[in-house]
């Protein structure tokens, strides 16, 4: 038995046999354990052989940053059900247990690896422009980009669609009925859970964006805006009667009926732009992953629009002509040719990446094995590029740090890579009046004003201009590592700009350097984006390597941490997982 997932079933018993008038105290004590014992399960890396261990498993495993939504989907498995019908259950429980990025108001993209056929598939639910969106309607009189209006107001969202994302995935490829996969969220919801300190924290830190929403207020602080303590339990009602809906009336209560009714409703009180017809008209898309190789492994990511695979695969293309295993990890020379690949690839992103539903995107060319050859030519192997020289490549052929992604192996070897979001922590801050359900603000990842920085610094192209019914560009990477024609490593990140950086450092961690995936997992990271032109860096990268850096012309910045993974990886039918101790509650638990 994993020692994690024991003290969690423990818990769920104790819970009950002692009753709801102690759920906080008996909260309290799981939070506790859970801390314990990660350290136990070698979570937080704390071993004498200064290695963690990942979390290991025969049966199935879950990760994900929450460890009520992880539990509640392990459940699943546990009574026979596929990594979809997991995966589903997983992400709307987050949706419950961590509202800064888990959601039904927002949207995302699932990887589903089959098995027995050895068949991927894409599920783009990422979220679209309403009718009435239009391409200078973030500008100020002056033509500025006005990030309030594209970040915080009723205008800030796009019409939602992770309901209809995680039941067409369940519909298509799960064995259970929605309606049991709803169960633990509305649980988590009409009941509560117990509020931590990051959660708590993240609420103080977000409240000013709440106070415009009653609704928000209501639900997310105490009368008087006094906000939650730490083992206070939140309860959300409203989200409850959603939830409920939606497994009694399947996902067209979101996009047709009475949920529709209350978001159209209040979206109108408030001068916004979702109107009934558009939440109507919203469904996700079945596309192909794009498909890369790299040193014999296979990897699978998301495509547009996500930009997230498409540069991954750019940029290990780049670097696979380089001895990146010889140089060792995090070495100046590493990370050097490391932070040369990451500038070429978003330099290409800024001017090629947008809905291919509305633009032509060069995936073939940009991931391609020659383009590669030609940018690699450029690349100085002792000396940086200043970004001012490089310039979007001619390929040819034709979102916000509170994002969150989870990970599912079922017994069977089907995998489930998944990252949702809001965009921004709670979206927008705006819940719909009457639904408990936060909207998003990804309105705010269109280029507003194409050729000018987003909030995240990222330069944005006309591809990715705003028009009504077009779905915005992401830096989402659900990726799968595949070996041989089986799942390998199930990996991706929340993060925004650095999402594609961080899941391509666990590529390169696990391929590269050998590590095993917890190691991988807490390894120091890096990023640059290409503009600012920096390297920016966690804190604990050795000091020599910073100055060696330096002297190459990079310049190096050390900034907060990045990413959150949740990663398992299958090797000779063992599991082994790890959550990212970057995340407070994450937790990766298998059987």
């Amino acid at each position: 038995m994993n020692v994690s997932s024991g003290i969690c079933r423990i818990t769920k018993k104790t819970r009950k046999m002692l009753g709801a008038d102690v759920l906080r105290t008996s909260s309290l004590i799981v939070i506790i354990f859970m801390f314990v014992f990660s350290v136990l399960a070698g979570n937080t890396g704390a071993q004498q052989d200064n290695h963690a261990r990942p979390v290991t498993a025969s049966n199935g495993m879950v990760s994900s940053q929450h460890y009520l939504a992880t539990q509640a989907g392990l459940e699943v498995l546990r009574e026979g059900g596929n990594a979809v019908d997991a995966a589903v259950t997983v992400g709307f429980a987050l949706a419950v247990t961590l509202p800064a990025a888990g959601n039904i108001g927002g949207g995302g993209f699932m990887l589903i690896h089959l098995a027995d056929s050895k068949q991927t598939i894409a599920i783009d639910y990422r979220e679209k422009a309403p009718a009435g969106a239009y391409r200078d309607m973030f500008l100020d009189t002056a033509g500025n980009a006005d990030p309030e209006k594209s970040q915080y107001s009723y205008w800030a969202s796009g019409v939602p669609g992770t309901v209809r994302g995680l039941a067409l995935a369940l519909e298509k490829y799960g064995t259970i009925t929605l309606e049991r996969a709803l169960r633990p969220a509305i649980e988590l919801a009409e009941k509560g859970f117990a509020v931590d300190e990051s959660l708590r924290e993240s609420l103080i830190e977000e409240k000013k964006h709440m106070e415009v929403s009653p609704a928000s207020m209501a639900i997310f602080f105490k009368e008087g805006g006094v906000p939650y303590e730490v083992g206070d339990i939140l309860v959300q009602k409203d989200l409850a009667w959603s939830l409920r809906e939606i497994a009694q009336n399947g996902p067209d209560a979101f996009y047709k009926g009475k949920i529709a009714e209350k978001i159209a409703a209040d979206m109108k009180a408030h001068g916004g732009l979702i109107t009934m017809k558009d939440l109507a008209a919203y469904k996700p898309a079945v596309r192909t992953p794009v498909h890369g190789t790299y040193r014999g492994y296979e990897i699978v990511s998301m495509p547009p629009p996500s930009s997230g695979g498409v540069h991954l695969i750019q940029m290990l293309n780049i670097l696979e002509g380089f001895p990146i295993g010889s140089y060792g990890h995090n070495t100046a020379q590493t990370i050097h040719l490391m932070a040369e690949s990451m500038k070429y690839a978003y330099a290409d992103r800024s001017k090629y990446l947008g809905d291919p539903d509305f633009v032509k995107v060069p995936v073939k060319g940009i991931v391609s094995k020659r383009y590669a050859d030609d940018i690699r030519k450029k690349i100085n192997p002792s000396k940086a590029t200043p970004g001012t020289e490089i310039l979007p490549g001619q390929p040819g052929g034709y979102e916000s740090d509170q994002t969150t992604h989870f990970s599912v192996v079922d017994r069977n070897g089907n995998a489930i890579s998944n990252t949702y979001t809001l965009n921004f922590s709670y979206g927008s801050g705006i819940t719909a009046a009457g639904t408990g359900i936060l909207l998003n603000d990804e309105m705010d990842d269109f280029s507003s004003k194409p050729g000018s920085p987003n909030a995240f610094g990222l330069l944005g192209g006309e591809f990715n201009a705003i028009e009504p019914g077009k779905r915005m560009l992401s830096c989402m990477t659900p990726t799968i590592v595949l070996k041989d024609g089986k799942v390998y490593l199930v990996t991706g990140s929340p993060g925004g700009s650095r999402i594609i950086t961080t899941t391509l450092q666990i590529v390169m961690n696990v391929l590269d350097h050998g590590m095993n995936i917890a190691d991988a997992t807490n390894a120091v990271r890096i990023h640059h984006q290409w503009m600012p032109d920096e390297i920016r860096v966690e804190k604990g990268l050795d000091g020599k390597v910073v100055q060696e850096l330096t002297e190459m012309g990079h310049t190096v910045v050390e900034r907060g941490t990045m990413g959150c993974t949740e990663s398992i990886m299958l090797i000779d039918g063992k599991l082994y997982g790890a959550s990212d101790p970057r995340g407070s509650s994450s937790l990766t638990l298998g059987f």
